[in-house]
């Protein structure tokens, strides 16, 4: 540290003089040196100073706890000012002693009897309290807030409030917020108190919060509109619920609302829209968050780079994700594994590898994460080996142990390449037990190879662990179907009939000028219907002028073939690309969004209509990106 910061410039009967010297100070080894000094003068001695140098300790970015205790420990009679701030410190820390400590220190702060706790103390003690789930200690809290008669304080009671919602206890919750808010009208008084008026909104977002937190997003809603005064912070909490919750259309409307009503935008609301932008495929909208960023120097870190490259990636906007990928100024473990993630996703699985190299080349260790990506890549390439060799590398090399995930894309890339039985033997060989997802990779296997027993033991595995779940009862009932086994077909569509089981619905979104159209199969709900089937009509005449037919094996169900060629006609991706072939100008691409897997009429079909409009038509669907153009499609048929 440089020796002019060091010294004390005025007199050492002065002990506030070193206070611009701590101010300077950039690390906890800055602050020795001060400390150091300040002791050798007897400085130290001044409870003031010695109240600084905690708070640097407790509260800087540079904080160390030990060291903060020590300083606090040699304090001959601490001030609540102190008290306060040791304990702030270990309640704002991730670590679960470092919380502990905080609530045996409030204990002993009480127990002592010097200094008696204010309406600074009881924030911190109640934020340790509500993040180690101790509810009792935090109730003990909530009585000492009444004795000493905090308790219409409203930062105190915000988070009261979010100790009972964290705890689960909504009654209470609810109980407290309306005592402080709506019983007295205190919403609606015009504040004077600037604290008060700032804790009066912190109540309020807590509240919101915790019915988020709790899924009761009516209560949510109907909360936040009552507001009477909504923040940025506000905002933010509605829409992070919704997009953490998968209400992600809810969000974006959310986001849009907020702009409307003139609230800008801030880090957290970007961070919190963009994974539902992705999910909706939503590109324009991405791309108007990303300019939004740039435009208003909101710092793009490794976070919301992260954010912004797999939005690009889901949005099927590959180019554009590698191009915010290669202009971060910082690259962690994070945003490699979300761009080899993306590359996977879109089916560039050698692109995807070399970028795992140059990952480690650069001195970034793989996390679990990174690995998931680039077997997946592996798996949509159908790289057998290469996948291997991966997988061994993370154990054997790195040292990771595998999750239930990695091993869930080694089945998919056996199940994939044909390799059924040995899908199988790993399922059966892992050591850790297999879940629904796994089984259903190797019973989607069984359906596109045709294995009927093997995919009849797994279907039975299947309705053993998840009964009420559709997926293993459709996969079962396609198989026999594949096979023209019409009656064990009627079998199992009777049982889920009897137990009351719904097949999910295909589903195809697409995004026109910023709004999300909706489309499910056979749908004819769209304020243009009537010009959508009529280009319905026009891409089957153009198919059938090109001796397209359709392929009607894709079609699982007892019918004639007139009636199975109109099922395939009025899938909801083949809505989706007729409604935007209508709605944009010529050449230009179409991104549509699947929530089922492509099925290969849709798949041939697409590349065909790709060559006849001259367009770029992406597709994702719950697995991968499909990019036809010019009657090809990237997946060279493999999917």
């Amino acid at each position: 540290m440089n020796s002019t910061i060091c010294k004390p410039t005025i007199s050492p009967l002065r002990p506030s003089s070193l206070f611009p010297h701590i101010t300077l100070c950039k690390t906890i080894r800055d602050l020795k040196q001060v400390h150091a000094i300040m002791i050798k003068t007897a400085q130290i001695h001044d409870p003031l100073a010695a109240a600084e140098v905690l708070r640097f300790c407790a509260l800087s970015n540079d904080r160390n706890f030990k060291y903060a205790r020590k300083v606090f420990d040699q304090m001959r009679q601490p001030n609540c000012f102190s008290w306060n701030t040791i304990i702030r410190g270990l309640s704002e820390s991730n670590d679960d002693d470092n919380l502990l400590g905080a609530l045996l220190l409030f204990c002993r702060m009480v127990c002592d009897g010097f200094v008696q706790p204010n309406q600074f103390t009881f924030p911190s003690v109640l934020k340790a309290c509500a993040r180690t789930a101790s509810i009792r200690e935090g109730k003990q809290a909530h009585g000492l807030v009444v004795k000493y008669g905090l308790d219409s304080d409203e930062f105190v009671v915000s988070n009261l409030v979010r100790l009972y919602v964290m705890c689960g206890i909504i009654e209470d919750a609810h109980v407290l917020f309306h005592r402080n808010v709506i019983e007295f009208g205190k919403g609606d008084a015009v504040m004077t108190n600037k604290r008060r008026d700032e804790g009066m909104v912190v109540l309020w977002n807590v509240m919101v919060d915790g019915y988020v937190r709790l899924g009761m997003f009516g209560a949510a809603r109907e909360l936040f509109d009552r507001m009477p005064q909504r923040s940025v912070v506000s905002w933010n909490v509605m829409i992070s619920g919704y997009a953490q919750n998968g209400f992600f259309k809810e969000a974006i409307e959310m986001f849009r609302e907020m702009q409307m009503e003139d609230v800008y935008p801030n880090y957290v609301t970007l961070v919190s829209v963009l994974p539902a932008i992705s999910r909706l495929g939503a590109l324009e909208l991405g791309k108007w968050v990303h300019l939004y960023a740039e435009k208003k120097e909101i710092d793009i870190d490794d976070v919301l780079g992260s954010a912004l490259v797999d939005m690009y990636s889901k949005c099927g906007s590959i180019e554009e994700a590698l191009q915010v990928f290669e202009r971060l100024p910082k690259k962690n473990a994070i945003t490699w594994s979300t761009v080899i993630g993306g590359l996977a996703m879109h089916g560039k699985a050698n692109v995807a590898i070399d970028y795992f190299s140059r990952m480690d080349r650069v001195g970034v260790t793989p996390s679990d994460v990174t690995y998931i990506g680039v077997l997946s890549a592996c798996s949509h390439a159908g790289l057998v080996d290469e996948g291997k060799y991966f997988f061994n590398h993370m154990v054997k090399v790195v040292g990771l142990e595998p999750r239930i995930d990695h091993y869930g894309c080694m089945v998919d890339l056996f199940g994939r390449a044909g390799l059924l039985e040995e899908a199988e033997k790993l399922i059966l060989n892992m050591p850790i037990k297999p879940d629904d997802v796994i089984w259903k990779a190797l019973l989607g296997a069984c359906k596109m190879y045709g294995n009927m027993e093997m995919g009849k033991r797994v279907a039975e595995k299947l309705m053993d662990m998840a009964p009420n779940d559709s997926g293993s009862y459709v996969a079962l009932s396609n198989i026999y179907a594949s096979s023209g086994k019409w009656e064990s077909v009627a079998e199992v569509r009777l049982t889920m009939k009897e137990m009351d089981i719904q097949k999910d619905p295909g589903c195809s979104w697409i995004e026109l000028d910023g709004e999300i159209h909706e489309f499910l199969v056979e749908d004819d709900s769209h304020h243009r219907a009537k010009e959508i089937h009529a280009m319905l009509e026009e891409i089957s005449n153009q198919l059938k002028l090109i001796g397209y037919r359709p392929n009607t094996a894709q079609v699982l169900l007892n019918m004639d073939e007139e009636e199975k060629e109109s099922a395939l006609h009025y899938h909801s991706e083949k809505i989706a690309v007729a409604f935007g072939l209508i709605s944009t100008s010529p050449h230009s691409p179409l991104r549509i969004v699947k929530n089922l897997r492509v099925c290969e009429d849709c798949h041939s079909s697409m590349k065909l209509i790709s060559n006849i409009y001259k367009r770029k038509i992406i597709v994702r669907d719950r697995k991968r990106f499909h990019h036809f153009e010019d009657g090809s499609c990237s997946c060279g048929d493999y999917w």
